[in-house]
């Protein structure tokens, strides 16, 4: 009954998650867009009012003049939009799935053995204390930087350094599938940490001083704008790393933080060439493309270097993918493997989530009729991408999943 609760508790907390994380992203780059695309206004009495840009659009069947005031308007407006619920929840539900799924089940998801050898309880409270540091780090390098001569340039070479140091502690103390999650939840917390404690509290510090007459400081203008570009580059890298867990021959490669770490800057140089086409367009700069092509040049190149090593005539099936993490099994050293050995390899590694009492994602293995049902799947899981048992947790060993390959290369189709 715990794990049909745990099921349902992931999927709607999932659900949920996805749903406000895209009115989030999505408010946000539209934000950046606009920011981007805006032009001097031409009416006189905009320029009077203190409009600095504005942007005519037209969207489904309507048009749509936004504008930007330089720094506030003269008077406030009655009814004043907020966004924040979207960051929050984002926050909130992710934090939940986070609980759910790596916390509850920490044994499985964040303990790797073989990686690093602690209790489930200690790489719990690590994993949270990483999200805290991560956040107090950042936000004093935010800080310190924000005033300081070329400040930005030295503030974007800290971070990589930051997520970098991240991505290497992370890698060397949990299991694969948890590092690449935390480095992304590193930085997912400290977006929603930026509105939370710099962008709404600045805002509301200008709508309040306007409310009383006094002048308004720039300074809250200047922290919501720095914190809120950070958010938008943070925004790819963050979702490869939530999508990452279905990727196992990224996860479990034993150089995988420099693949993280390679992947996420790809993301945020393209990220890059989005938030600057639109000034382009407009002559503000030159032309970005530079930046998608290395983010594109270095994504091409992980794909040549993770190709697999074993040429396509000795490997042994055609399903294989990733080979440099699978155990090599070719045709010329398969040996005759029983159904009865492979069965008690599975009674001691895999009844624990695929038996009579636990069948995770369906899947029941305790009888020699499901195991060849599921033979492809098995071979492909265990063999292949090494990714079952989760994390390893019943330490099946090397020679037991070379035992279990020979078995499903040899049986008849």
């Amino acid at each position: 009954m715990e794990t049909y609760l745990l099921d349902w508790a992931n999927l709607l907390l999932r659900w949920a998650h996805v749903i406000t994380a895209i009115a989030w992203i999505g408010s946000s780059f539209y934000f950046v867009f606009l920011d981007s695309s805006l032009v001097p206004p031409v009416a006189d009495d905009l320029k009077q009012a203190g409009v600095g840009g504005e942007l005519w659009a037209v969207h489904g069947g309507g048009f749509y003049n936004p504008q930007k005031y330089l720094v506030a308007p003269k008077k406030l407006p009655e009814n004043l939009h907020w966004f924040y619920w979207e960051s929050y929840s984002t926050w909130l539900t992710g934090f939940g799935l986070f609980c759910v799924s790596y916390l509850w089940n920490a044994n499985f998801y964040l303990v790797d053995k073989t990686v690093f050898d602690w209790s489930a309880n200690t790489a719990g409270f690590a994993a949270i204390g990483f999200l805290v540091a991560f956040w107090f780090i950042y936000d004093t390098l935010c800080r310190v930087f924000l005033k300081q001569k070329n400040g930005n340039a030295w503030l974007g070479l800290s971070m990589l350094v930051l997520v970098a140091l991240s991505a290497y502690l992370t890698a060397h103390l949990f299991s694969g599938r948890a590092a690449f999650l935390l480095t992304g939840a590193m930085l997912a917390t400290s977006m929603s940490a930026n509105v939370f404690f710099w962008i709404i509290p600045g805002q509301k510090t200008m709508v309040k001083d306007m409310q009383q007459g006094k002048s308004v400081d720039p300074i809250h203008g200047i922290r919501a704008k720095q914190r809120s570009v950070h958010n938008t580059y943070f925004t790819l890298p963050v979702l490869f790393a939530m999508l990452s867990n279905h990727y196992s021959f990224l996860y479990n490669h034993p150089q995988r933080w420099i693949l993280l770490i390679a992947i996420m800057t790809a993301g945020a140089l393209i990220r890059q060439f989005f938030v600057l086409r639109h000034g382009f367009k407009l002559g503000k700069n030159n032309h970005p493309w530079p930046y998608a092509a290395v983010g594109v040049a270095v994504l091409m190149a992980l794909i040549v270097a993770l190709k697999p090593s074993v040429p396509s005539s000795e490997l042994a099936t055609t399903s294989q993918v990733n080979t440099n993490q699978a155990t090599a099994v070719t045709a010329a050293n398969v040996e005759t493997v029983s159904i009865e050995q492979v069965q008690k390899i599975i009674e001691q590694r895999c009844y624990m989530c695929h038996g009579a009492q636990v069948q995770q994602k369906g899947i029941r293995l305790d009888q020699a009729s499901l195991i060849e049902q599921n033979a492809s799947l098995i071979y492909q899981q265990v063999v292949v991408t090494k990714a079952m048992p989760m994390s390893n947790a019943t330490q099946i060993t090397d020679a037991e999943r070379e035992l279990i390959g020979k078995w499903y290369l040899a049986r008849k189709p």
